[in-house]
């Protein structure tokens, strides 16, 4: 297994380009916030940037317990009408299971599965974070949640040694859905591992009511050999250059596939909180024999999108999307990158039962031979 002090170090060059990178970001980023701005005074009071800090009249009601699903399931919807404190218990695990077949990786796990367990609150809600990290862990670990308004978004408030718990509190201030995952140096080893997840913060409004809600993550993997009988462990060199071995949904080859496909039935609703753990790749999400009715952008909490054929899902981001079921059949989920599909795992199944309908798909002809 690879520890923090085996990385491949980056030499002066590396560094300096990497500085470089950094200061052209950050003026990027100045210029673009003041183009924002501008854009913003014009339009007037309904396109000022909200301060969102809780008040006294902001009242916590009570408190609960989160709970929380590993991929693809998602916890029910929030019926509640006020906001609570909610505790999230999660434990930072390493694991070995399998990734493809004949392939058993060394993961590092939030909740011992990858993805992460998914987190589901209220917006105004006031969350008590608890981070356990296994005490058979070989390094230390932490979260960064990007729902969150504050240092490193948790990060340096959860440092976690192998056997220690970490707890921080947050105010969930923004509506949406939100990618979290480790941020312990170096991190792109801790993300490439599987440390990643969803967190969903409803707004106070609720979303509208659909009748199948399911949790897909794409990632990829950069997995090498290890010594003879061991488990896959993370290759540095191939995520440096991004040169995945595996792409996937859910963790691993096959795990929205077969037996493990998702189910629909005709004429329902289904919502598919769609994120990319990354640590490299931006997912192209398509599902074959559907159209995207509604799309959450970036996994914003309003519609921005209508009627899509694929949307962009960016590595550390996250997508959700909506549509009605109206024919019987196999719905396939893929990355249209498209060998990442098909040669390299990130593909996924809903089977559809159900009455069919010919009017919305009849094959009148096969194969084009000619009649004799």
């Amino acid at each position: 297994m690879l520890s923090p002090t085996t990385a491949r170090p980056l030499t002066l060059r590396q560094l300096g380009i990497a500085t470089a990178l950094a200061a052209a970001a950050l003026l990027a980023s100045a210029t673009l916030t003041g183009c924002a701005g501008n854009a913003e005074a014009a339009e007037g009071p309904e396109g000022a940037v909200p301060l969102r800090t809780p008040t006294a009249a902001d009242e916590i009601v009570g408190e609960e317990k989160a709970v929380l699903t590993a991929a693809p399931n998602v916890p029910p919807p929030i019926t509640r009408t006020y906001a609570t404190k909610v505790v999230v218990q999660l434990e930072s695990q390493e694991v070995v299971k399998r990734l493809a077949d004949g392939v058993n990786y060394t993961f590092w796990t939030f909740g011992g599965d990858v993805p992460g367990h998914f987190i589901r609150v209220r917006e105004g809600d006031q969350v008590e974070f608890h981070l356990k990290n296994h005490a058979h862990s070989s390094v230390p670990h932490n979260i960064d949640l990007h729902a969150v308004t504050g240092p490193g978004g948790g990060a340096a408030a959860t440092l976690t040694l192998p056997g220690g718990e970490s707890v921080f509190t947050f105010s969930a201030l923004n509506p949406g859905l939100y990618v979290y995952h480790c941020a312990v140096a170096p991190v792109p080893m801790h993300i490439a591992n599987g440390m990643y997840g969803l967190v969903l913060v409803e707004p106070k409004s609720g979303l509208p009511k659909v009748d199948r809600e399911f949790y897909v993550m794409q990632s990829e993997f950069y997995a090498k050999p290890g010594a003879a009988g061991q488990p896959h462990t993370l290759d540095m060199d191939r995520g440096t250059d991004e040169r995945p071995t595996h792409v996937v949904f859910n963790g691993s080859v096959g795990a929205l596939t077969g037996d493990n496909a998702l189910q629909a039935k005709v004429g329902e609703r289904v919502r598919i909180f769609v994120g990319n753990g990354g640590p490299n790749l931006v997912s192209s999400f398509h599902v074959i024999g559907e159209v995207f009715d509604n799309v959450y952008g970036e996994g914003g909490s309003m519609v921005t999108q209508r009627n899509v054929q694929t949307t962009l899902i960016p590595a550390g981001g996250s997508g959700i999307v909506e549509f009605g079921v109206e024919k019987p059949g196999n719905l396939v989920l893929v990355d249209h990158s498209i060998f990442r599909a098909f040669n390299k795992g990130a593909l996924g199944m809903i089977k559809v039962t159900g009455d069919d309908n010919p009017r919305v798909y009849a094959q009148n002809k096969g194969l084009g031979m000619a009649a004799h």
